[in-house]
């Protein structure tokens, strides 16, 4: 009975079918590498992924195209983001490093990742103590970096001081990701010398270069992060006529993310209710909506360490008032003409000088502003009519809004006034804040919007709010079964 017991421990489950939803079992012992691989989690990952959607032969790639365009004989080197504290034994939840993941696949703290010409990719890796074991779990060390993050080359952290020293010594310039620069190797006698002469530089410039333009299998995860940012907030929507709270309408959008695998938010969700939605990135979420208020959600996900963006701003009491019907109408006709200019060979910049041509006229035509010069105009809309999307929720910030977009960009396009309290505008028009946001990818052959499946249109808006009730479910059930036993 007992090695029954021990042999039925060790069955795992390692597959589930795609047509028929069975499973079958292994009775291996499946290593824990600190994180997901296809053996401990054969329902998220199918063999030959590194990470969920991602396979080993793309990491691999990714290095060699990096290599292709850094400077003969430099040396590239990222360091895994740290831990951040939120007290002194409490860290926040780990989020690794864009440029680090997109090399390497590990999505761990405590690692240095080296890449050079002439041996390719070399990992130096954490040993975790008993200690950390007992606190943290089992992390990635050597034997995973090679075998799992298919690293070329791989050393314990306790040798980085002896093999990079002479792999810098040896290097023409040392590139190195500024956000997770790092005193493990920053200090070290070769790179204060290298940065003396002048031979240290930003790694970014080259590492945004090929993260820029997205694959076929980023391309499945950025839509996948979309889609289920976009039904997160459609039932967050249906709730909020019920619901008129700031906190629940964040918490419930939350909830819905995780519940369809989303591992968390991409940034703290906004949603600003009537004047707070005027404040462009308020995070406090801690206000009742009042009746006739719009409220403004901002909100995104982020799916195996892709992002979604998308702001939809409508009306909980399901009732846009003709003040806010008039603005609200501008920014979508804004929202969807920017839309359709999206398409190889223009640019972002190009983009929102024709947005703000559209809506400085528009604003001064319903009367919002006296005339339409910039001095009027940038208070109450300060911001840019998008940005790239990836990896990062603001991608790629190297990448100049002058760079004529190509096909696998993704960009948001998103528009919006924020008139405050104060503003010396019209008093129908102060406190009002309204922004409509779409994710959207550049084809061959123009655009595909990646959040088209939410509405933004004011009568599909009302009509949703206001035909939904929460708490109506179960009295429609119980109607339907009386009948039916009746019957």
């Amino acid at each position: 009975m007992q090695s029954l017991r021990r042999a039925s421990c060790r069955w795992i489950l390692c597959k589930r079918s795609s047509k028929s939803n069975t499973r079958t079992y292994s009775s291996k012992n499946v290593v824990d590498v600190g994180q997901p691989t296809a053996a401990s989690h054969p329902w998220l990952m199918k063999e030959g992924e590194m990470t969920p959607g991602l396979s080993s032969d793309e990491y691999i790639s990714r290095r060699k195209k990096l290599l292709e365009i850094l400077p003969e004989g430099s040396l590239a080197i990222v360091a895994a983001s740290p831990v951040k504290m939120m007290t002194d034994v409490v860290p926040y939840t780990y989020r690794q490093e864009a440029d680090y993941l997109y090399i390497t696949g590990c999505q761990q703290p405590g690692g240095v990742a080296v890449l050079g010409h002439e041996f390719g990719l070399c990992m130096f890796m954490p040993k975790a103590s008993p200690h950390d074991l007992i606190w943290q779990g089992q992390v990635a060390g050597v034997g995973e970096a090679l075998n799992t993050f298919k690293a070329e080359l791989s050393y314990p952290m306790g040798r980085l001081e002896e093999i990079l020293s002479k792999m810098m010594k040896r290097a023409s310039t040392l590139f190195h990701n500024l956000n997770t620069s790092s005193r493990s190797y920053m200090d070290l006698e070769a790179f204060q010398k290298a940065g003396h002469d002048g031979r240290v530089k930003d790694l970014s410039v080259y590492t945004h270069e090929v993260r820029w333009i997205k694959s076929e299998a980023e391309l499945m995860l950025m839509r996948e992060s979309a889609s289920i940012a976009c039904q997160a907030l459609l039932q967050t929507m249906l709730h909020s006529k019920a619901f008129p709270d700031e906190g629940f309408l964040s918490a419930k959008f939350e909830y819905e993310c995780r519940k369809r695998g989303a591992q968390r938010m991409a940034f703290n969700p906004v949603v600003g209710g009537g004047p707070n939605g005027t404040v462009i990135h308020y995070s406090r979420n801690d206000q009742k909506i009042r009746d006739g208020d719009l409220v403004l959600m901002d909100v995104g996900c982020e799916l195996h360490g892709y992002v979604s963006d998308l702001t939809r701003t409508w009306s909980p009491c399901a009732h846009f008032s003709p003040v806010q019907e008039e603005l609200y109408s501008l920014i979508l006709e804004t929202n969807k003409e920017c839309i359709k200019l999206c398409r190889p060979g223009i640019s972002i910049s190009e983009i929102h000088n024709y947005s703000v041509d559209k809506m400085r006229k528009g604003l001064k035509e319903i009367g919002v502003l006296k005339n339409d010069n910039a001095h009027n105009y940038h208070p109450i809309n300060p911001t840019n009519i998008g940005h790239y999307l990836g990896m990062d929720v603001h991608d790629c910030s190297t990448i100049n809004y002058n760079r004529v977009l190509k096909p696998g960009a993704v960009i948001t396009i998103e528009p919006g006034v924020y008139i405050p309290s104060n503003y010396d505008v019209p008093e129908r028009y102060r406190g009002i804040g309204i922004r409509i946001e779409d994710e959207v990818l550049i084809t061959e052959s123009g655009y595909e919007v990646l959040t088209g499946s939410i509405p933004k249109e004011i009568k599909q808006m009302e009509s949703l709010v206001n035909n939904y009730s929460p708490y109506g479910m179960e009295s429609n059930f119980q109607n339907i079964s009386k009948a039916a036993s009746r019957g």
